[in-house]
This record gives structure tokens, sequence and C-alpha cells, in this order.
């Protein structure tokens, strides 16, 4: 069953926009779930380890670039919708949200997908429209508490 903000036909995606390149000069423009704010990423290949560079405003947030994969697959294997969860660094995660996974020991990585310190959370806010921009997952696109499930 789909959560709320869904329909038959799918997810509200409204306000997605669409992805550019990826790359530094072309990066994929993306809006949070809720629509509430903007905010660009692109892949560094060359820094190690290879990185998702996210543009929020004035803040730059670093991701793992095998977080993309990594969470499909996750995703993959739960089967269903899993809650985001997004919190900043300093607050617990929810268990059992993409949140909770992006910092979990028992991920892929054994810890945080986040590269820079005290700018490692909020993956749960920002990763899954990427995902869904590039056609890997769904979402549903409500003012708090939104889910999303592998395609």
């Amino acid at each position: 069953m789909k959560p709320s903000g869904t329909s038959a036909e799918g997810p509200d995606t409204e306000g997605q926009a669409a992805p550019g390149a990826g790359t530094k000069d072309d990066p994929w423009r993306l809006t949070t779930p809720p629509g509430t704010s903007d905010y660009t990423m692109y892949k560094d290949e060359a820094s190690d380890p290879p990185a998702i560079i996210c543009q929020v405003g004035s803040t730059k947030l670093t991701y793992q670039l095998r977080a993309i994969e990594d969470l499909h697959a996750w995703l993959v294997e739960q089967g269903d919708w899993v809650p985001l969860g997004a919190a900043d660094e300093g607050k617990e995660a929810a268990e059992g949200t993409v949140e909770a996974w992006g910092r979990s020991e028992g991920n892929p990585v054994g810890g945080w997908y986040g590269l820079r310190k005290g700018y490692r959370g909020r993956f749960g806010m920002y990763m899954p429209p990427l995902l869904e921009a590039l056609g890997l997952a769904e979402l549903t696109h409500e003012k708090r508490n939104n889910a999303m499930q592998a395609i």
C-alpha cells in the first residue's frame, strides 16, 4: 500500500526539476521531498573517495558517490516504502529510516555516507530526490513524513 501523497498512478512528483548531467558545470537540479528548497548535486569522481557534492544555498554537503547504488540496492531489499527520516548529524535518526541506514554500521561503508564532519546528516533529505530524478526510486512529496521505494 502506498503512503499518503501518492495516487494510483504513482507519487506526486510536482516540483521535481529535470536532472542536469551531474557535473560541476551542469549539476542535477533538485527539490527536497516537501518541495520547500531547491538544491544542486554533482559527481566529483576525482575526490578520494569519489563523492557527490550537494549545494544547498551556501551550505556544502558531501556524500560518498557509491551511496546512489548502495541506497538503491538497500531499497530493493526492503521491498516496500521506507520513511526518509532526515535529521542533522547531531540528532538521532529514527530507526528503520533512510537517514538511519545512511549512518548505520550495518550499511556497506560501515557508517556515515556523509564525508564532511558536522555536515554528514540530512542524507534522508538530499539523496532520495536524486534517486527519484535518476529513475531509481519513487518518493512521496508531503509537507512531512515522506517515504521512498525502489523502482
